[in-house]
């Protein structure tokens, strides 16, 4: 059985525990612990009552306060509706050219639309709206379906080769891999293509390439982009003239479209945004092209 004894120093009596020649003190729990310990269970026990906590089958205790954070989120949107509505309304009412004249409105636009574009855009066009390989540069005037606010509303309700039932539709086939084109043919078209947006590129030592690859070109095609290369925006087909281009414009790079062809996806919005939203995200995409220098 083990002895207690109290300790010469403190006064304290000992548990009578020894570890290595040191005898604990049997020290009590300072007494702010335990009224905070107690105050802490109180508390616990409170608010349980007070607010949702406990699942009861499919469903859960509401508490006397009836508040929990689905309801203040709720109450937190419909606040922001109304506090919008004033502009919102117009943005969905009044046509496109009444809104990018009112200098006022279209300041709220920007900061409402650039808190869109980051949240729903961003990720694949860049926070800066400058795009990357595979997807768009938003911030210039060169566009594959056209930059009006009416036509980038389309775009954004219907997406790009999405699940939407209307869909706009854009693929370029794969002239290699489907042989629908020789090896030889597929450089001389990419040479000609190159060619279009590098003038310098045409020598005496490409020249003879380069007319092979405009009637490779003219055949296989012009249909979608064009007898200059200018491209078409009713079928979303690129102008190859500039040197704008989504995927590369190198000579490697060219190549591998050609031979692999090229699918964008652009997803629909049309039930994911509101219509409020989706206008004035249209708005921001085409001021965005008319502010650059």
């Amino acid at each position: 059985m083990e002895v207690k004894e109290r300790d010469p120093v403190t006064g304290r009596q000992t548990t009578g525990h020894e570890w290595n020649g040191i005898k604990e003190l049997d020290t009590p729990v300072p007494r702010g612990v335990l009224i905070f310990l107690i105050v802490t269970h109180i508390w616990a026990i409170a608010w349980w009552f007070l607010v949702p906590s406990w699942p009861i089958g499919t469903t859960y205790t509401k508490g006397f306060l009836g508040v929990d954070q689905h309801t203040t989120v709720e109450q937190s949107i419909v606040q922001g509706q109304a506090e919008r509505a004033p502009w919102t309304e117009r943005v969905v009412a009044e046509p496109y050219e009444t809104i990018l004249a009112d200098t006022a409105l279209m300041q709220t636009v920007r900061s409402a639309g650039g808190q869109l574009f980051g949240d729903n855009c961003a990720a694949c066009h860049g926070r800066d709206a400058s795009g990357r390989a595979g997807y768009p540069d938003l911030t210039d005037d060169d566009w594959l379906w056209g930059g009006e606010p009416e036509t980038i509303e389309q775009t954004l309700r219907l997406g790009i080769n999405a699940a939407h039932p209307d869909s706009r539709i854009a693929q370029m086939p794969a002239f290699g891999r489907d042989q629908m084109l020789e090896r030889t043919q597929i450089h001389d078209v990419a040479a000609f293509v190159f060619s279009l947006s590098n003038p310098d590129y045409s020598t005496e030592e490409t020249v003879d390439r380069i007319a092979s690859g405009r009637e490779v070109f003219a055949a296989s095609c012009a249909a979608c982009h064009g007898d200059a290369g200018e491209g078409i925006a009713d079928i979303g087909a690129p102008n190859l003239t500039d040197d704008r281009w989504v995927y590369g414009g190198d000579m490697e790079t060219i190549i591998a479209s050609v031979h692999g062809g090229r699918q964008g996806h652009m997803p629909t919005w049309d039930e994911r945004m509101t219509d409020a939203e989706i206008r004035t995200l249209s708005l921001y995409v085409h001021d965005l092209g008319m502010r650059r220098p």
